[in-house]
C-alpha cells in the first residue's frame, strides 16, 4: 500500500476516534504537510526502515510544523521551523510525522497533583480501553494512540516512568534506552541525567526497528529475533499491591521458564525516603539550568527561565493552573540550579542506583518485574493513583540505564505491563528478553475495547 494511503488512513482514524467519536484526545496537533510527506516517499526510495508509515511524536520534541509545546500555551503559538535530530532521523528513515501527541503538562514535573494526560493545550487524554481511566504519563498521548491503532509507532520520552507507565496502562510496548544514546537537541528538558526519548509500538519488533532509527544503529531489529541463551532475574520486590497483577506476573515467569529461559529470584531493597527526595531534588536542580539553556535557543517565545514560566502560569492561571498548581516549579526556584547541594544529592542518588543494579544484574542478563497496576480513574486536580505501582523504574531512571515493558494481560478489562531492566548500553539483550516473553505469553497485539 502506498504511503499516502496509509497516512490518509491514520488521519481518518485521528479524526474519527481521537478528535471526535470516542474522543481519545491523544493527538494534540496534526501536521498540515503529512500527505505531502507521504506523496514524496511514494515517488522516491521505498526501501527505508520505516517504509512510509505514519508516526506520531510527543509534543515536547521539536518537529517542523508542529507546536513542541510541552502542553503549555506559553510555547504552543511560537512558530517552529526546525527539526530535532529525532525528527530528522524519522524522516530520513521514511517515517511520515503525522502529528504531535498530547502529554501531561510539562511532562508531569509541575505539581504533585498533576493529572497524567492533561495539558492546557491538549485537554485530557483518555484510555482506549475505558474512557474514564488514565492513559498514564507523561507520554500519555503516544501510548494511547499506539494502543488505539491510530499509528503503529510513536515517540515518547521518559525521565522516570513516562514511557513505561503509559505503555503499561494502555497495552503497548515501550522502551526507554540508555540516557544519551538518542540525541536530545530540540527536546524540552527536565533532567539531562535522566531524560531520554524512546520508541512506543504495538510489538517488540516494531519498537526495535524504531530504536534502530532513533539511535542511528542497525542492531536492535536483529535482537528481536535472536534466540540465544538468556538468564533472567525475577526481582521479588518489584511487585504491586494488586494480587491479580502479581498472579499474571507469576504466570508470565512460568511461561518464560517453559520457554527455556533460566530463571533466578533476586532480593533487592526498595528505595527509602532519602533516595526519593534526592531524585526529586536532582531533577529540579537540573531543570533550572537545562530549561533556561533550551529556551535561549527557542525563537519566538517570551519565557526564558523558570521564573518566567512560573509568572506566565500565574498570569494565565485560568488555563494553565485550572486543575492543579505549580508547587514543584516553585520548589525548583527555591533550590536553584546546579551547585554543591546538587552534587552531593546526585552522588548519593547515583551510588544507590548503581549498587542496586549491579547487585541485581550480577549473575543474570536482564531483570524483570511488574510495572504498574491497572489504570486508575482520572481525577482532575487530585493527582494520580500510583498505589499499585512497583519501584521498577526508580534505579534505571537515576542511573540512566535501559528499561522496557510489554503487555502482560488484562485486569478488570485494563492492560498491565511486564517490565524489563538491563545493563547500560545493553538494549539488544533487553529487546531479546522482551521478544522472548512476548512470544511465550502469546497475547498478540491487544485490541482496546473503547468503552465510554
Amino acid at each position: 500500500m502506498k504511503s499516502s494511503d496509509l497516512v490518509a488512513q491514520a488521519l481518518e482514524k485521528i479524526a474519527s476516534i481521537d478528535h471526535s467519536g470516542y474522543e481519545l484526545r491523544s493527538v494534540l496537533a496534526v501536521a498540515d504537510d503529512a500527505i505531502n510527506q507521504a506523496a514524496a516517499l511514494d515517488s522516491g526510495n521505498k526501501d527505508l526502515p520505516l517504509g512510509g508509515l505514519p508516526i506520531l511524536i510527543k509534543d515536547n520534541i521539536e518537529a517542523s510544523g508542529l507546536p513542541a509545546s510541552a502542553g503549555t500555551t506559553a510555547l504552543a503559538n511560537a512558530p517552529l521551523t526546525r527539526d530535532s535530530t529525532v525528527a530528522k532521523r524519522l524522516r530520513a528513515a521514511g517515517g511520515v510525522i503525522v502529528g504531535a501527541t498530547n502529554l501531561s503538562a510539562w511532562a508531569n514535573i509541575r505539581s504533585t497533583k498533576s493529572t497524567s494526560g492533561w495539558s492546557a493545550v491538549g485537554g485530557l487524554t483518555a484510555n482506549p480501553w475505558k474512557h474514564a481511566h488514565s492513559a498514564g504519563g507523561s507520554s500519555s498521548g503516544s501510548g494511547a494512540a499506539v494502543a488505539a491503532g491510530l499509528t503503529q509507532w510513536a515517540v515518547g520520552s521518559e525521565t522516570d516512568g513516562s514511557i513505561i507507565c503509559p505503555a503499561s496502562l494502555n497495552g503497548c510496548v515501550g522502551i526507554k534506552p540508555t540516557v544519551g544514546s538518542i540525541p536530545r537537541d530540540g527536546m524540552i528538558p527536565i533532567s539531562p541525567s535522566q531524560d531520554s526519548p524512546g520508541p512506543m509500538a504495538q510489538t517488540v519488533a516494531q519498537a526495535a526497528v524504531l530504536l534502530d532509527v532513533l539511535t542511528d544503529k542497525n542492531i536492535f531489529a536483529k535482537a528481536a529475533f535472536h534466540d540465544g541463551e538468556l538468564r533472567i532475574g525475577v526481582v521479588t520486590s518489584w511487585m504491586t499491591e494488586d494480587d491479580r497483577v502479581n498472579s499474571l506476573f507469576d504466570d508470565a515467569v512460568g511461561h518464560l521458564s517453559h520457554a527455556g529461559v533460566k530463571i533466578s529470584h533476586i532480593e533487592l531493597t526498595p528505595p527509602d525516603e532519602e533516595v526519593q527526595n534526592d531524585e526529586l531534588h536532582v531533577m529540579l536542580h537540573e531543570m533550572n539550568t537545562a530549561i533556561e539553556k533550551f529556551l535561549a535557543g527557542r525563537s519566538g517565545v517570551t519565557i526564558k527561565s523558570m521564573t518566567d514560566i512560573v509568572n506566565f502560569n500565574n498570569t494565565h492561571h485560568e488555563t494553565e493552573l485550572k486543575y492543579f498548581g505549580q508547587e514543584l516549579f516553585e520548589m525548583a526556584l527555591e533550590l536553584g540550579g546546579i551547585g554543591e547541594e546538587y552534587e552531593s544529592e546526585r552522588a548519593r542518588n547515583l551510588a544507590w542506583a548503581n549498587q542496586t543494579l549491579t547487585t541485581g544484574l550480577e549473575d543474570v542478563d536482564v531483570l524483570i518485574g511488574c510495572t504498574y497496576g491497572p489504570a486508575w480513574v482520572s481525577t482532575l486536580g487530585l493527582g494520580d493513583d500510583y498505589s499499585s505501582a512497583s519501584w521498577i523504574t526508580t534505579a534505571p531512571a537515576i542511573a540512566g540505564t535501559p528499561i522496557g515493558t510489554i503487555p502482560m494481560g488484562l485486569v478488570d478489562g485494563l492492560p498491565v505491563g511486564l517490565g524489563f531492566v538491563s545493563r547500560r548500553n545493553d538494549e539488544a539483550r533487553l529487546i531479546q528478553a522482551m521478544a522472548k516473553a512476548e512470544a511465550a505469553l502469546g497475547l498478540g497485539i491487544l485490541k482496546p475495547t473503547f468503552i465510554k
